[in-house]
């Protein structure tokens, strides 16, 4: 154990790294992927189970818990690990990106952001200082800084307005976090699809200085091909020193896309929002269990599989309890999506180091390509 917050980079292949991400509550191997715990919970799963499809840090959500219970209630109980019962590492957003998509009644200034709350209408303010404060409370591991993100496409003007306003806040989300040992903050870039905005964003971050830097404002409507536009080049943008990491990612191609060009962590609600609808996703790709083809078939989900829907339970009886509407199917099918998740960034982080990226990616879209099993 360390009581320092440090980032090691192991293998490279290509623009592909694989490290560490050291913490006084633990490692992080990367790349990472990090089940999202909006409000201080996995959905369907218990902290232990997480523990045990293999994932090493969780996400937290300000603007959630902000809201609801409280940051200040779950410091006075103790800090968000205890609270949730979750020893690992933990990063909290900001709780920027929500206030822009979920709030009602924004109303954006240099200062931050007044808001309706999406549960009671109460009203509230976001800025960097307090973004920072609560966070603070929360105990988290890592803090990212208070940004805007405007969603795409959106006029490069407005990007522009965005952009400079998120490095604004950038410098004084650095100040209010002050010195925490042990604990880190991250900067995140912002500048849209436009190249020119990505690197003046970057520079004005590593001239503030961060523990790790992300690559913000993706997965907000400019597609993937456009996602890896950006990503070809922003990446290289940051210290080669510092984790990245993508915020919002994302399907597993998009996973497998961000990794080759130079991406160490990502996050997405994917995996635990699919398991709670039906959709299961395989080496194959996605299977949706409320298809009638699954009724009578004995086989698992996924052959080869060891989570616990795959070991125990038929095809059939996944489909039954889904169409029943029964609480063990998205009990299981999360538990399988975050375990085939973690997989996946297991087999990314060998194939870095065995210098065999290439050959795994060939593989990877080969067996998408291919398609779910046939039917009985």
């Amino acid at each position: 154990m360390t009581d320092k917050f440090s980032f090691q980079v192991n293998a490279t292949d290509g623009a592909a790294r694989s490290g560490i991400i050291s913490t006084p509550r633990g490692q992080v191997r990367t790349p990472a992927f990090m089940p999202v715990g909006t409000a201080a919970t996995v959905k369907a799963m218990l902290p232990g189970s997480v523990r045990e499809t293999g994932a090493d840090i969780l996400l937290g959500n300000t603007y959630h818990l902000m809201l609801r219970p409280t940051a200040e209630r779950i410091a006075a109980l103790g800090g968000l690990h205890r609270f949730m019962n979750w020893d690992g590492p933990i990063l909290t957003d900001s709780g920027g990106f929500q206030v822009m998509s979920l709030a009602s009644l924004r109303k954006l200034t240099e200062e931050g952001v007044t808001f309706a709350s999406h549960i009671d209408g109460s009203k509230h303010m976001l800025s960097p200082e307090r973004s920072m404060e609560i966070q603070r409370l929360l105990g988290s591991d890592i803090v990212m800084c208070f940004d805007e993100c405007p969603a795409l496409p959106a006029d490069e003007a407005e990007v522009k307005r965005a952009t400079d306003l998120s490095m604004r806040w950038a410098q004084r989300s650095r100040d209010a976090f002050g010195d925490r040992p042990g604990h880190a903050l991250f900067g995140i870039m912002q500048g849209g699809v436009t190249p020119e905005l990505r690197a003046a964003s970057a520079e004005k971050l590593v001239e503030i200085g961060f523990d790790g830097y992300a690559v913000g404002g993706l997965a907000v409507g400019e597609g993937q091909e456009a996602m890896f536009g950006v990503l070809d080049y922003a990446p290289g943008l940051l210290p080669a020193d510092k984790p990245r990491y993508l915020m919002g990612v994302g399907k597993p191609d998009d996973i497998v896309g961000a990794v080759q060009r130079g991406i160490d962590m990502m996050d997405c609600v994917l995996p635990s929002r699919s398991g709670r609808t039906g959709q299961a996703w395989t080496a194959r790709g996605q299977v949706n269990l409320r298809n009638a083809r699954h009724k009578d078939d004995p086989r698992p989900l996924e052959e080869g599989c060891t989570c616990p829907a795959c070991r125990g339970y038929s095809r059939a009886y996944l489909h039954h309890v889904v169409k029943s509407d029964e609480i063990i199917a998205s009990m299981l099918l999360t538990w399988h999506n975050l375990h085939y998740y973690q997989v996946l960034m297991q087999d990314l982080r060998d194939a870095i180091a065995a210098g065999a990226l290439d050959a795994f990616v060939v593989q990877f879209h080969a067996q998408r390509a291919a398609g779910d099993i046939e039917p009985l």
